[in-house]
């Protein structure tokens, strides 16, 4: 069981943005995110966007860093991954 973030890599806003999950559950994801004072509004499904300069703090607190494609691989094997046809509603 463990939190992960990825390399920040995902621009927008002017910043760059990096993906917290748990390989384990969305419950240990959220107290996780709430230790870290993270917004609720930053969750969408499976993960939590966090921009680039929190990084370092979340992995004091205990998150492990890895590649978003060990991220990836480790959420889908969780069983919590959410793919991205899932996400958006689809047009009739």
């Amino acid at each position: 069981m463990a939190v992960l973030v990825d390399v920040p890599m995902w621009p927008a806003h002017d910043r760059l943005w990096a993906h917290l999950v748990s390989d384990a559950s969305l419950e240990e994801l959220h107290a996780f995110a709430e230790h870290a004072g993270l917004p609720r509004r930053s969750f969408d499904l499976d993960h939590y966007d966090v921009p680039e300069e929190r990084i370092a703090e979340l992995v004091a607190l205990g998150a492990e860093q890895v590649s978003a494609h060990d991220l990836t691989r480790r959420l889908i094997a969780s069983g919590l991954r959410v793919r991205a046809r899932d996400r958006r509603p689809s047009v009739l």
